[in-house]
């Protein structure tokens, strides 16, 4: 190889060194920019996330805060339905041939781990009387003291040999279904509590 051909060979290797740097250097900056644009990205979505938590954590606050609001409202409600209903109780039920004695508020019970509570339990030596007190009634509520009378001397033994039969105490109007279902509805007529069952009416008994 002469000596011309030796510097044209070494120029060539050394454009090619060149050419291999720029490559090298434009992939790097593209890693570079494509890094700054993921970094970006990524940032970004930290900030929506971070965003997102703090809307949930808020919307979980303020749905705690008018759960116990409302909690409250219809918790108050009842106890006082309880107040105005339990001293009528036996002039109401006196009044249908059901002659109680006893009247007790807020009774519990536990057996094999599940708990059962009676609003107002009104008993005689011959009938249990249990008595809800709901704010608002929908059907599920009726559904559930009727779960309830039918369990409850499963979970109060001492009354097994009574006749159990169930009063709803609703805010306004009589609830048909409740009255379909052999309940008692009891409700106010001015300053008083009444049955609002009429006369006929013939309650079932569990």
């Amino acid at each position: 190889m002469t000596t011309q051909e030796l510097e044209k060979s070494i120029q060539e290797i050394w454009k090619l060194f060149k050419e291999t740097d720029e490559r090298f250097k434009e992939t790097d900056k593209k890693f570079k920019e494509t890094d700054r644009i993921l970094k970006e990205k990524f940032k970004e979505t930290d900030e929506e996330i971070k965003k997102t938590s703090k809307s949930i954590e808020e919307t979980r606050k303020t749905a705690e805060i008018t759960n116990r609001a409302v909690y409250a409202l219809t918790g108050k409600w009842s106890r006082f339905v309880e107040g105005l209903i339990a001293p009528a109780v036996e002039r109401l039920f006196k009044e249908r041939g059901i002659a109680v004695d006893k009247i007790f508020q807020r009774v519990k019970t536990r057996r094999n781990g599940e708990e059962m509570e009676v609003d107002i339990l009104a008993i005689n030596g011959e009938y249990a009387v249990l008595i809800e007190a709901k704010s608002t009634l929908k059907i599920d509520d009726v559904n559930d003291h009727i779960e309830r009378l039918e369990k409850f001397k499963a979970f109060f033994p001492e009354y097994s040999k009574r006749k159990v039969v169930g009063g709803i105490v609703i805010e306004e109007d009589s609830d048909k279904y409740a009255y379909r279902n052999g309940l008692f509805v009891i409700g106010e007529s001015g300053e008083a509590a009444v049955i609002l069952n009429d006369k006929n009416f013939q309650p079932k008994v569990w």
